[in-house]
């Protein structure tokens, strides 16, 4: 039974090529994304590792450098007293005191150079006196930074702007434009760096000034004398701690780095890997479909296997062998063409600018072992029903032929299973739709959609008949081709709806997500319109708080008739921690459009303030309602609602006049400004206001227009992502197309070469095959068409619970375009099937079996 398995299998490759395809797609694209995960988090890992090279232990608030903002009450800082101790431990050989935020350094051509996020300014530690030298940054031009104005660039990002030692650079740290002299180039291994970011670096006491405060650091790094472990450091550390502060070995901290490394990497290895399991999902049914036509047209020969003494088991086993070959074939192909994927992803980052850290090409075993082992299993799992199928065939009947429609029971029951599946997804879907909130219904939403999925698949060819013969009056236009192909298209019901099934999944993914989609957008617009009444908001292009100056500029600018900033500041009301905005309570009602249900804005002077409906609700508030509050310094006080209002995503919360906000905060900043002008919104405005800030690159003045397309770019980028990842999935189907007629048209050789003999000519074959295609994936499209709007339609009740703004958009042009889509599938993969048919010689087919 072996040898005959092995013999099948050469017998049959250009029949099995297409599902070889099929799972080498889906395979690659599993080992590509592991391939290019594991290699970009390899050499961050690699690079970060490098920047704790001399780190035995580190000192810092207790949760991380950064766990000690962001919260009322007194804050842990890292002193100078706290370095100088350190400095005396016996155990510590170099010790340095490390700060550092946001610097966004302008290009001479004026743009923002780096990631925005990835714009890092820091200290250079030069040692007591300032008389030393900060191993971190070696100076591979000029010297170290030694006073303001003075700032230290490194390697990469002065190869870029072309900046040297002596120019003057223009940047800004929140919001005001500076212009510091380069006095220094550097060599780094920062990881942020590596990443295609930017490192400026100033003197200690300018870099405190703009990121801390005068003596203080975020943290305090310790490299041990010869002979002193990190453990013996740490325990001598522990005794000259402030309170509130840790202290952490260098070993510690590149293995915290490395799980958050990882930890960012998995979210994007997951959505990878979500649509390579779709992929293969899809592929499922043209492996089911392969083996089921290889199995039919194999009938006679396997019961003849039984008549001479085969077992079913033998035969389900000789089957599975084929499987086993064909996916283990595939499966290694995929595995390579993987590692190439992974390869090219990675060039592709560099080639858009993302730059990824030096490092080899990571291909480790369980990359190696997953691709083979879902290869393999896949192909294997596909093709069990079919080799069950060809086992239970009685020898007498297969001789004979009886055994080839399927029985009435066997339809009944398919279809009863079906709907019950349809009827039971369907039902979770509406009920998940009608909950409060995302959360409780996310679960239920994924469960129904799958679930009614699995029961369209089931009910698919049912369905095939009624809705493939409402397309008979188009079909006739074609005479005899047309009419053949239609019946062709539902001879087989169960053929056509495995292969319409797995176009079907695709335009469902594909068309959901464009109705998600396109109803947020609609939403977000109608928030920044309704919302708002300000000309333009002021931001940093980052959305790190800005400067008051910013503030004060714009308040002296003629042409600004109302401004108001929106701070952000955490204050504790009850057992909780909540952020109280900072507002002009004599301007803000000029600037925005909220929905109040009580109360307004007017008097948002000293202890009043409004809150959003949400919050009011869940603190049984009302207006008059007092409630005490502990503010950042630490400092109580007493509070009243004045109003409640309808919050959104772009303003909820508590607000509150700036006056009784700002003696509470450490630092006064603002995450941005609203203004509105005499004129309104025009270039020539927009452009003024630029010019009064300094056009500087690191802020961003944007109209309520400007904030829609911003929220537009990443939907759309989001979306083209998606498209690009599931057009995997629709490259399958085609093969499932192409796989299927290719099989039918071997199978109806017999029937085509009567048909040419008779008459038809090769141009009237090749219209019935291509007519056959793209009713079948016509068909397929509808049915994913329908289901993706429906799908769109029930997401988008949920999303409606937490934006109300929320409304049904139906995108009726893409719609027509994934139809579109779908018969352009239908019309290339009929092209070679069609050829084939038509260049059959009609004696030769005439006599074939």
């Amino acid at each position: 039974m072996l040898r005959t398995a092995l013999r099948n299998v050469f017998a049959h490759k250009a029949r099995l090529l297409m599902t070889v395809l099929a799972v080498l797609l889906g395979v690659a694209f599993v080992s590509g994304t592991l391939v290019f995960t594991s290699t970009i988090s390899d050499a961050y890992q690699k690079s970060s590792e490098k920047g704790f090279s001399n780190v035995d232990l580190a000192l810092e608030p207790s949760g991380g450098k950064e766990s000690g903002r962001g919260a009322p009450g007194k804050q842990t800082r890292l002193s100078q007293a706290t370095l100088d101790k350190a400095r005396d431990l016996p155990g510590a050989s170099t010790v340095t005191g490390s700060v550092s935020g946001f610097a966004a350094l302008a290009g001479k051509d004026g743009k923002l150079v780096g990631e925005g996020w990835q714009s890092t300014g820091a200290n250079y530690y030069a040692g007591p006196g300032e008389k030393g030298k900060d191993a971190r940054y070696p100076m591979s031009e000029g010297r170290a930074p030694q006073r303001g104005g003075e700032i230290a660039l490194d390697q990469k990002t002065a190869e870029r702007t072309g900046y040297k030692v002596g120019d003057t650079a223009r940047l800004s740290i929140d919001g005001p434009v500076r212009k510091d002299r380069v006095v220094g180039v550097f060599t780094t291994d920062d990881g942020n760096v590596a990443a295609g970011g930017t490192l400026v670096l100033f003197d200690t006491s300018t870099a405190q000034r703009l990121f801390s405060a005068p003596g203080q650091y975020d943290q305090v790094t310790l490299e041990a004398a010869a002979g002193t472990s990190q453990a013996e450091l740490k325990s001598q550390a522990q005794k000259i701690l402030p309170d509130g502060a840790e202290a952490v070995t260098g070993k510690k901290l590149a293995s915290e780095q490395s799980k958050a490394i990882e930890k960012s990497m998995s979210g994007m290895q997951t959505g990878m890997l979500v649509f390579a399991g779709i992929s293969l999902f899809v592929g499922i049914f043209i492996i089911a479909n392969t083996f089921t036509m290889l199995v039919t047209q194999r009938t006679k020969e396997l019961a003849l296997l039984r008549a001479v003494g085969a077992s079913r088991r033998q035969v389900t086993r000789s089957v599975l062998i084929e499987a086993l070959v064909v996916g283990t074939v595939a499966a290694v192909a995929g595995l390579a063409a993987g590692v190439g994927i992974g390869a090219a992803l990675r060039s592709l980052m560099g080639e858009i600018g993302a730059t990824v850290p030096d490092g080899p090409l990571v291909v480790d075993s369980s990359a190696v072992v997953t691709s083979l082992v879902t290869g393999i299993v896949v192909t294997v799992l596909a093709a069990w029903l079919p080799a069950r199928r060809a086992a239970k065939i009685p020898p007498v009947a297969a001789m004979s032929s009886v055994h080839a429609t399927a029985t009435v029971r066997s339809l009944v029951v398919r279809n009863s299973i079906g709907a019950l599946f349809a009827a039971a997804g369907t039902a979770l879907v509406l009920y998940a739709a009608t909950l409060d909130s995302a959360g409780e219904g996310d679960l239920p939403m994924g469960l129904g959609a799958a679930v009614l999925l699995i029961g369209m698949f089931v009910l698919t060819p049912l369905l095939s008949r009624p809705v493939i013969a409402a397309a008979a009056p188009l079909m006739r236009v074609f005479g005899v081709s047309g009419k053949l192909a239609r019946q062709n298209s539902v001879r087989n019901p169960r053929r056509t709806a495995a292969t319409a099934s797995a176009l079907m999944i695709g335009l469902t993914l594909i068309t959901g997500m464009t109705v998600i989609a396109g109803s947020v957008q609609e939403a977000i617009d109608k928030m920044a319109t309704q919302s708002f009444k300000a000309d333009y908001t002021i931001s940093m292009a980052n959305f790190t708080p800005l400067a008051p100056q910013v503030e004060k500029k714009l308040e002296r600018d003629g042409q600004i008739t109302a401004s108001s900033p929106m701070r952000n500041s955490p204050a504790r009301v009850g057992k909780e921690v909540e952020y109280m905005t900072g507002v002009n309570g004599e301007t803000i009602g000029e600037l925005t459009d909220l929905d109040f249900t009580s109360g307004s804005f007017d008097g948002l002077t000293g202890d009043k303030v409004v809150v959003d409906k949400k919050t009011a609700d869940s603190r049984k508030w009302k207006v008059g309602s007092a409630f005490p509050v502990v503010y950042e310094d630490g400092k109580k006080g007493t509070l009243t609602v004045s109003g409640v209002y309808k919050g959104n995503e772009m303003l909820q919360g508590m607000l509150l006049d700036t006056g009784t906000l700002d003696p509470h905060m450490e630092r006064i900043t603002s995450m941005q400004v609203m203004v509105k002008t005499a004129d309104g919104a025009s270039e020539s405005a927009k452009s003024s206001l630029e010019k009064a800030l300094g056009n500087n690159p690191a802020i961003l003045v944007q109209d309520r227009e400007d904030l829609s397309e911003s929220i537009a770019e990443i939907f759309t980028l989001m979306l083209n992502m998606l498209y690009g990842l599931l057009a995997m999935a629709v490259i399958v189907a085609v093969l499932g197309v192409v796989n299927t007629l290719a099989m039918s048209v071997f199978e109806r050789s017999q029937e085509i070469g009567m048909l040419r003999a008779i008459g038809l000519e090769r141009r009237g074959v090749k219209r019935m095959v291509r007519l056959e295609s793209l009713v079948i994936s016509l068909f397929g499209g509808v049915l994913g068409i329908g289901l993706g709007v429906f799908f769109g339609w029930s997401a988008g009740e949920l999303i409606a619970s937490s934006l109300p703004q929320y409304s049904l958009v139906v995108p009726w042009e893409r719609i027509g375009l994934f139809l579109a889509l779908a018969a352009a599938v239908g019309m290339l993969a009929a092209l070679w099937p069609a050829r084939r048919a038509a260049k059959l010689n009609m004696l030769a087919a005439i006599k074939s079996e």
